[in-house]
């Protein structure tokens, strides 16, 4: 039956039933679908992005330690804005310009609250003519006046009474520390004169003790604390008056001067505002600041003085020398990174490709697909992002923010975009890159590497007055980029040529691993570059960075021992020499290897020089000995046998060695050498050398003789006063033979001691022990003619780190502590070494990535293999055939990348100030370094590799069987 035209049936009333259909939330369905996934990319985000908030975070607050321990170092009066004027009024108005001073500070620094010290001080100091009171060579006492605001705060009365209620006429009422009285023989009532009855004089009235000898009110206040050694002879201090008796200072010390001592606060100065902290700082000791304060305080003469600017110099010195060695570790982890989340992004597109496919076969949209791929990608990685950001500044606190939270949002967009443009990648059509292409991209990597590396080399790595360029720092990274396109392209030739090799043997596990390994999987025609490309990233930057830093501890060695000398070494003071039973107690130390006594004298003459004469220090030493120790610390080599000879007559002429500085003087032929108590002999030239381990600096003159012949024509020469040694010494059993020695001589009985109680039975070598090298004639000086100078020695069971006064003695080991200490240093060395941890790390999951991303094929070819009889041992032996070459291609590979980066980089390094010593521009290209980084690295990889392969070879493939192909 049929309507009429233009008509229709009526349907019926529930033909069209009205549905509440929604389509399931996108984001929630994917997330149930793969929840493990999600949580895996959220942990790798939230890893990555808090390396990336905290490592520059780190890097400022070692920054800040290092410019505030600098600081600390250094003392108050190195610290501090000092302000002068001539003084003229009284002490209210000093207190009002101490008040004015203290509160006009700068925008990037401040005083410490408590720290101001200001009072008047003479100008000059005037000698005392007391017959009772203490000399040193005849030198005079001498006594300044000083008036102390607050000084009855930082020190307590002894006895008598404060200065105060004097006269103008009469002596004046000083107090003097009770260290200084008794230093320089003063008492409670003493009168000190100056001179004549018209010369001023100062009545002791009061003897106080300072509360706490470290507390910086007493920096550079003219010796107020203790009596100390005068710089023209003899003892000085400072008497302190009350505050009524200021006229007297004028009056004392030919004028006076009003100073106030402001410290400024090193514990909140940055790093990162050194710039502006020294411009202002510039601003007041001769700048407008400086002017206003001038006007503003009403002392027109005002002037200001600091040494902060230098401090400021040295700091930022430090920095920059530190910036690359602490940004190669950080970059290489970053590089790193990025390329693991490269790989994830690529494991999860390779996961999701047949949804994408289907969706775009379906209709869908590329815009409306990769809007839904971003949303799904915010939910898991933002807040992982975000906590990891909050926990990094929470964790390591420093003023600055903004460096680090771009790193974080860098990196959280890599994270969040990387796997977005891969599903774009898939979802066009697919377009192979022509080799023509390839060859264009590889290129510019060339091009970009070589200009990096030519800048580093013209110009430095941190050029002077800049800072530091991001290219140039990135060039090691270049390298290793240039390296893994090179080792793409060599790869599959090296393991192919494997393959053929091992299709030679019988067998065809290692053939079939090697040539799968060779030809690639999953369609690609090659080995995959990114797990490549990190593990060379990670290599190189170990190697590199770790010849880098031991190219500064050896440095720093190579110049403590010149600082010392060898690996220790002794001087004596004036008249004190050695003797024949401490040199044999301090060689048989346990770790001595060799022991080299000598005599040193600085006052020497070399007579007939293009100068007429010319001052020398002369250096007599036994050849032999003092040959091997030269060698040892790498100064002034030289051939013993050129020594030989000069056993003739008294005017025959002595073999020496002349320094570098001496023989420009013009040293052809013999020359006359005359010592202080007018003793002469005859040398002559038998070569030049730049240097003396005897000696520390450089472009010193001096001359080096043999001590036979030497000895035997001026007896003098063989007093001993100076004891090097290498070996592993202990400094402080070496010390415990020095205060032997200063007891020894003080006793008279230098000859007589008992050297085989000052080393414990236990300790001492047993045979094959370095012997001391003493020549014949060095018998000592009587005692009377030394104990003079000796200095009262402390009993052998005193303080094992103390010497008795005079006695110098030193160790290559500490004195490299001592260098090593900067906290510069060991931020850049920590944040390396963390880094190279990080970095090895993302290089394992880069290469577990790659073979988590094959194991769906892989796990089909081994069921396809186990139904022809392949046994599962053999299926772990291919697997390890097929992935382990490529980890240890890629792991020696880098290890040539960090050779070729440190032979073509390291001359750009200069790491003088790292050290702490003057040390040539240049790293020390050593194998051992980066040999260590690769095999480290190389056997850590190899380990994943090897438990993955173990687990994907005991897999079950039942189930992969049953289901059938689909590939």
């Amino acid at each position: 039956m049929t309507s009429p035209a233009g008509t229709g049936a009526p349907a019926p009333a529930d033909a069209h039933p009205k549905t509440d259909y929604r389509p399931a939330p996108w984001v929630r369905t994917r997330l149930r679908s793969a929840p493990l996934a999600a949580l895996l990319m959220a942990a790798l985000a939230f890893g990555t992005v808090f390396l990336a908030v905290a490592f520059p975070r780190v890097l400022d607050r070692g920054n800040d330690d290092a410019l505030r321990e600098l600081l600390r170092s250094r003392g108050p009066g190195w610290t501090s804005m000092v302000a002068t004027s001539n003084h003229r009024f009284g002490t209210a108005d000093l207190d009002q310009v101490a008040v004015k001073l203290a509160a006009r500070t700068g925008k990037t620094f401040h005083y410490e609250s408590s720290g101001l010290v200001y009072g008047v001080r003479s100008n000059t100091t005037r000698p005392l003519v007391n017959p009772g009171l203490a000399k040193i060579d005849e030198a005079a006492t001498k006594l300044n006046l000083l008036y102390l605001n607050g000084l009855t705060e930082h020190a307590t009365l002894a006895s008598g009474r404060w200065p105060g209620g004097g006269t103008e006429t009469g002596p004046v009422p000083i107090a003097l520390s009770t260290n200084a009285a008794a230093t320089i023989g003063a008492k409670l009532g003493d009168i000190l004169e100056t001179g004549g009855p018209e010369e001023p004089q100062a009545e002791v009235v009061g003897l106080y003790t300072p509360n706490d000898l470290h507390d910086p009110y007493w920096t550079d206040l003219s010796c107020a604390e203790a009596a100390c050694l005068s710089t023209k002879g003899g003892w000085q201090t400072a008497g302190v008056v009350g505050g009524d008796a200021l006229s007297r200072i004028e009056v004392w010390g030919y004028g006076a001067v009003d100073f106030w001592r402001m410290p400024v606060d090193t514990a909140a100065l940055r790093a990162d505002l050194l710039p502006e902290t020294n411009a202002e700082v510039a601003s007041f000791l001769a700048g407008p600041t400086g002017v206003g304060l001038a006007v503003y305080t009403g002392r027109q003469d005002l002037a200001i003085n600091s040494t902060l600017p230098q401090l400021f110099k040295q700091a930022t010195a430090q920095q920059a020398a530190a910036a690359p060695v602490a940004a190669i570790g950080p970059a290489g982890l970053a590089g790193v990174a990025a390329v693991v989340l490269c790989l994830a992004a690529a494991l999860t597109a390779d996961r999701r490709a047949a949804e994408l496919r289907l969706l775009q076969a379906r209709g869908g949209s590329r815009g409306g697909v990769l809007l839904r791929l971003l949303g799904e990608g915010a939910v898991v990685l933002l807040p992982a992002a975000a906590v990891a950001t909050a926990l990094a500044l929470v964790l390591f606190p420093t003023p600055r923010w903004t460096g680090a939270v771009l790193a974080g949002l860098a990196t959280t967009l890599l994270a969040l975009l990387s796997f977005p443009v891969r599903a774009s990648v898939l979802w066009s059509a697919p377009r192979a890159l022509g080799g023509r292409r390839r060859l264009v991209a590889e290129s510019a990597v060339l091009a970009v590497t070589v200009a990096a590396v030519l800048a580093v080399r013209r110009h430095g790595v941190a050029p002077p007055g800049e800072g530091l360029d991001p290219l140039l720092v990135a060039a090691p990274l270049l390298l290793a980029l240039t390296g893994g396109l090179l080792l793409a392209r060599l790869q599959p030739l090296l393991v192919g040529a494997l393959a053929r090799l091992a299709g030679r043997r019988p067998g065809l596990v290692g053939f079939l691993g090697l040539a799968r390994a060779a030809r690639g999987t999953g369609g690609r025609t090659g080995p995959p570059m990114l797990p490549l490309l990190a593990l060379l990233l990670a290599v190189t930057t170990a190697g590199f960075g770790a010849t880098v830093l031991d190219t500064i501890d050896s440095g720093r060695l190579r110049s403590a021992r010149i600082a010392t000398g060898g690996d220790a070494s002794l001087a004596v003071p004036i008249g004190v020499n050695l003797s024949p039973g401490f040199l044999a107690a301090a060689a048989a130390l346990p770790g001595v290897r060799t022991a080299v006594p000598a005599y040193t004298e600085s006052e020497g003459f070399l007579l007939g020089t293009g100068d007429g004469s010319t001052r020398t220090t002369v250096v007599v030493v036994e050849p032999e000995a003092y040959a091997e120790l030269s060698r040892t610390v790498g100064r002034g080599e030289f051939d013993p046998a050129v020594l030989a000879g000069g056993t003739g007559g008294a005017d025959s002429p002595v073999p020496a060695l002349f320094s570098t500085e001496l023989a420009k003087k013009g040293m052809d032929g013999n020359h006359r050498l005359r010592l202080p108590n007018g003793g002469e002999l005859v040398t002559t030239a038998a070569g030049t050398v730049d240097g003396t381990p005897a000696l520390p600096g450089l472009g010193r003159r001096f001359v080096v003789l043999p001590a036979g012949p030497a000895v035997a024509r001026v007896p003098e020469l063989g007093h001993l006063n100076v004891w090097l040694a290498t070996g592993d010494v202990d400094e402080r059993q070496l010390k415990g033979l020095v205060r032997t020695l200063a007891a020894s001589i003080k006793e008279g009985a230098a000859a007589a001691a008992d050297w085989s109680q000052a080393v414990a039975p236990a300790s001492l070598p047993t045979s094959g022990s370095a012997k001391p090298s003493v020549p014949a004639s060095s018998a000592p000086a009587p005692a009377s003619t030394s104990a003079s100078s000796a200095s009262a020695p402390a009993p052998a069971s005193a303080d094992p780190d103390a010497v008795p006064n005079g006695y110098l003695v030193k160790t290559s080991a500490t004195v490299a502590a001592e260098l090593a200490a900067d906290p510069l240093q060991r931020s850049a060395s920590r944040l390396f070494w963390v880094a190279v941890i990080g970095a090895a790390a993302f290089a394992l999951l880069a290469v577990l990535l790659t073979l988590l991303r094959a194991a769906p094929e892989r796990v089909a070819l081994l069921a396809r293999l186990r139904t022809m009889g392949l046994r599962p041992r053999q299926g772990l032996a291919l697997i390890v055939a097929e992935t382990l070459p490529q980890t240890l291609v890629a792991a020696f590979g880098g290890g040539l990348v960090a050779l070729a980066a440190v032979a073509l980089l390291g001359s750009a390094f200069d790491l003088s100030v790292l050290i702490g010593a003057d040390v040539p521009v240049g790293l020390r290209l050593t194998v051992m370094p980066v040999l260590v980084q690769t095999l480290g690295l190389a056997a850590l990889v190899s380990v994943g590799v090897l438990a993955e392969a173990f687990v994907s070879g005991r897999r079950q493939i039942t189930t992969e069987l049953r289901a059938g192909d689909q590939r």
